[in-house]
């Protein structure tokens, strides 16, 4: 298992430690690979590590191909008040302010970040220092690739 020290977080109402083992409430799918999560009541926005889904909603740039599709599958996999097991990496935070994590589904384990990437939703997308689980997601991603699997199917390579 990967270990990783807790990540003190400012919120509106109090300072928090988000820990791999903390369980968090799905509030709303922004995008393929951005989620709100609920901390015990605090909405944070959280960035998937490892993963790049095609835009849908970032200012000023069009929906690229299979962005709509990426965004609905993430929206499939992670309805609303659907519990989450939160693990992050070394880096806490990204540029934006996002929180950056790895997601499993609580009720059955699913690994949201490689799930997406194994069915042809996402690219593996490699920023160090954040790589735990680099080399399985561009495992992940060749065999999507050879299958011609989702995006690997209907966009340009």
């Amino acid at each position: 298992m990967h270990v990783v020290a807790p990540l003190l977080v400012a919120s509106s109402c109090a300072t928090r430690t988000v820990r791999e083992t903390d369980i968090a409430i799905v509030k709303r799918v922004v995008d393929g690979d951005t989620v709100v999560l609920s901390f015990s009541g605090d909405d944070d926005t959280v960035r998937l590590i490892g993963i790049d889904t095609p835009e849908t909603v970032k200012p000023n740039s069009p929906v690229e191909c299979f962005g709509p599709e990426a965004a609905e599958r993430t929206k499939f996999l992670l309805p609303p008040e659907t519990k989450v097991r939160v693990e992050r990496d070394i880096e806490a935070r990204d540029r934006y302010g996002r929180l950056l994590a790895y997601l499993r589904r609580v009720d059955d384990g699913l690994f949201i970040n490689e799930s997406l990437i194994t069915e042809g939703f996402a690219t593996p997308l490699r920023i160090e220092p954040n790589v735990a689980y680099s080399d399985s997601f561009a495992r992940a991603a060749e065999d999507a690739r050879a299958r011609r699997l989702g995006l690997w199917a209907v966009c340009q390579d």
